[in-house]
């Protein structure tokens, strides 16, 4: 219609088939500039057959809101993807500790770069858990699990010591929330150097709270998953932090260009005393 506009020719010389880092900040700034809840996709040149048989689970979904891709523009904004890092592994899944393999999107395999491109999923879902598997079948072929299972130690029964069982679990599903927020709000598409320290900041707060719970009360599922959501926000604020340049998804807005000096080399962090070497 006449009330659009178009303006990713304003952000890139490649307009809308610009990298999606590149779309999803210029969405982002067009979002604060305009105070709209959403920008527009707008594919109406192509048939309802055409984006039926092209986009059948998006079509299906758009309609379950009232929106048909051939006749209607589509809401669009900026949504949290996938992690272009995560637990180091080599060609086959192969973490630094022994006999611990990792796939799929927790794996950092060096597949994506600094960014993400349509279709990368695949190669982690499909080519690294076959070669996961037939690594294994190298290493483990030879053992016998009836082996395992007769030299298998007890495990000892679960003592909880003084634990209690927790008076306020809102303060888990609080904390939770927050790291959520404040980690799309300040650690996000967008970044500036203030923006990541206050981040910083918080989570520090959020994890001397977590520590507290975690050994003063009963262990539950939830805590286990908040206290490595924390690890993990707090090892993305240290990296973001410490690469003082802007490269694929990693946007500072105080370091805007890619600094060669510090692109060529990968964060790699690891816990203090553990120095085994992957390759």
């Amino acid at each position: 219609g006449n009330d659009y506009i178009e303006f990713m020719d304003s952000y890139d010389s490649q307009g809308s088939l610009a990298p999606r880092d590149i779309v999803a900040r210029a969405i982002d700034r067009e979002l604060k500039k305009s105070g709209q809840p959403c920008v527009y996709l707008d594919i109406r040149q192509h048939s309802e057959e055409f984006l039926r048989k092209r986009f059948p689970n998006i079509f299906a979904t758009c309609e379950q809101f009232g929106c048909n891709m051939a006749t209607d523009p589509i809401p669009v904004v900026p949504a949290a993807h996938y992690c272009c890092g995560g637990v180091r592994v080599d060609i086959d899944g192969v973490t630094c500790v022994e006999n611990l393999y990792a796939i799929g999107e927790v794996a950092c395999t060096g597949l994506h770069g600094a960014n993400r491109l349509a279709s990368n999923s695949l190669l982690e879902a499909m080519v690294m858990a076959h070669n996961a598997v037939e690594h294994t079948r190298g290493v483990f072929n030879d053992t016998d699990s009836r082996h395992i299972e007769n030299d298998a130690r007890p495990t000892p029964d679960w003592s909880k010591g003084d634990a209690t069982d927790p008076d306020e679990l809102i303060v888990i599903y609080h904390n939770w929330d927050e790291i959520r927020r404040f980690m799309w709000d300040y650690v996000g598409i967008f970044r500036t150097t203030k923006r990541l320290q206050r981040a910083k900041t918080r989570i520090r707060n959020i994890r001397k709270e977590i520590e507290h719970f975690y050994w003063d009360f009963l262990i539950t599922a939830d805590l286990i998953e908040l206290r490595n959501m924390a690890s993990v926000a707090e090892m993305i604020i240290d990296s973001a932090l410490a690469r003082q340049e802007s490269i694929g998804l990693h946007y500072n807005a105080d370091y805007p260009v890619a600094d060669g000096n510090i692109s060529e080399k990968e964060t790699i962090l690891r816990r203090p005393g553990f120095h085994r070497e992957l390759y």
